[in-house]
């Protein structure tokens, strides 16, 4: 039997999810909160979000019809919208995620503000 072929799980498996396009239709979409379609049909259901160690978003996902997972990876912060949180933090606003708008605070892990929804660090204090 050969070694490399069990090495890695099979795509859509929880360990290797298959990677949905990043398009910016759909990155808007899931901005926006809407519920994103399955390229196997049915919808995608969120099953978590997880920061990056190079600052992208990963949200992983499963289909509801077939339950395969996939993950939509989230660009990291631009440096635009990391100017304007830092503007915010030293002025002692609120601070909210650039991307999904007032609904989502963005939340502090460690020194790094953060959105929950999008896994991005947005900036430090």
């Amino acid at each position: 039997m050969d070694r490399k072929a069990l090495a890695e799980p099979p795509p859509g498996s929880p360990a290797n999810p298959i990677p949905l396009p990043k398009t910016k239709k759909t990155l808007e979409a899931y901005y926006a909160g809407k519920r994103l379609e399955s390229p196997q049909g049915g919808h995608l259901d969120i099953l978590g979000i997880r920061e990056g160690s190079t600052g992208l978003g990963r949200v992983l996902m499963e289909c509801n019809t077939s339950s395969l997972r996939f993950v939509l990876r989230i660009p990291k912060a631009t440096k635009t919208e990391k100017a304007d949180i830092k503007k915010l933090i030293e002025a002692g606003e609120d601070l909210f995620c650039p991307r999904h708008g007032d609904d989502q605070r963005l939340t502090k892990s460690g020194k790094n503000w953060i959105c929950a929804l999008c896994g991005i660090s947005y900036g430090k204090s």
